[in-house]
């Protein structure tokens, strides 16, 4: 008879990878420094093409575990990842994310500290494609029934945020393969429909915003985030139905300024300018608010003038206070 107990780590940590040979190393290396040690780290190596795998063969913990696949995508890749998980917790991480090395200490603590919720989570500052710090995320520190706050925004902002106990995970079945964007908020609705959050009010999450995370995507997260507004409000009851104008505004104004980040480009405006059309739709307060200005600024800039030209008025910009400074501006400098 064989006595031998096991022993599970306590989280399971997943990487889903694919060609991201610049910030794997780093991603895991924030996992692998994390100040609470008793964990596994899964890498699913999604079909990369590039020196990905080869990088991640490299680090050598025992806590690491590398399966490979042919490319499958980000939410195949996570389900299998939770599939390959034996911890009681789980938390995902993309691969061009960073975590603070408490992350995973700090939500543990804060499940442990209550019983009634399944999932932790904390604040997001965004970095750029070098590191730095490029803004801080919304700091919401919604907690226990956060449903109906969940519904109007997805304040935890990321795939790469929580600490959730794998049971629930399972019981609401992973990820939805059939979302190209928008995956994350979705199953945020689905897990906050059943159970219990815990914020951790501290900025603990580094998301990179890279060129590929820009406008280019922007048309196919609005339809996924569509597909998950309309999903979740079918499911909603009744008393929740009035929140559906606001979900959609909020997720028109992040649209848009995901359409105005990076580089100028006139293509761009007219992009940002149907979003903002958008955004006045479900919310013509934002007629009365200086971000309504400055969007429309920013979309008439980029529109009339040569990225160039754009790029060095946007510089001067935040110096200027009223539409005839900008005027005078041009006529002198461009």
């Amino acid at each position: 008879m064989n006595n031998t107990i096991q022993n599970y780590p306590k989280i399971s940590v997943v990487i889903p990878a694919y060609n991201c040979q610049k910030t794997i190393k780093a991603t895991i290396e924030s996992v692998l420094q994390q100040t609470f040690a008793d964990f596994e780290l899964i890498v699913i190596n999604d079909g990369s093409q590039d020196a990905t795998l080869e990088i991640v063969s490299q680090i050598n913990d025992s806590r690491l575990k590398i399966f490979s696949f042919e490319n499958a995508g980000a939410n195949i890749s996570r389900n299998r990842g939770l599939n390959y998980a034996i911890g009681e917790f789980v938390s995902f991480l993309d691969a061009d994310d960073l975590w603070i090395p408490e992350k995973l200490e700090s939500q543990l603590q804060a499940l442990q500290a209550n019983s009634q919720a399944s999932v932790a989570y904390s604040w997001t500052n965004c970095i750029d494609e070098k590191g730095q710090f490029l803004r801080r995320g919304t700091y919401i520190a919604a907690t226990g029934n956060v449903y109906a706050q969940l519904l109007v925004i997805n304040f935890l902002e990321s795939g790469s945020n929580p600490l959730i106990r794998r049971e629930a995970l399972i019981a609401v079945g992973g990820f939805d393969k059939s979302l190209p964007a928008g995956q994350d908020w979705d199953i945020y609705l689905r897990l906050a429909a059943n159970y219990h959050f815990v914020p951790v009010p501290y900025p603990q999450i580094l998301y990179r915003i890279s060129a590929s995370s820009l406008s280019t995507n922007v048309v196919r997260q609005e339809a996924a985030c569509l597909t998950v507004i309309e999903r979740a409000f079918k499911q909603a009851p009744e008393h929740l139905q009035y929140l559906k104008n606001y979900s959609l505004a909020n997720i028109y104004k992040y649209l848009l300024y995901k359409a105005l980040e990076g580089s100028p480009a006139r293509n761009k405006a007219i992009l940002a300018a149907k979003l903002l059309w958008q955004t006045i739709r479900h919310d013509c307060s934002i007629l009365q608010k200086p971000a309504y200005f400055k969007a429309l600024l920013k979309i008439c800039i980029l529109f009339l003038f040569t990225p160039a030209q754009a790029k060095l008025l946007l510089e001067k910009l935040p110096k200027f206070s009223n539409v005839s400074t900008i005027l005078g501006y041009l006529q002198i400098e461009i």
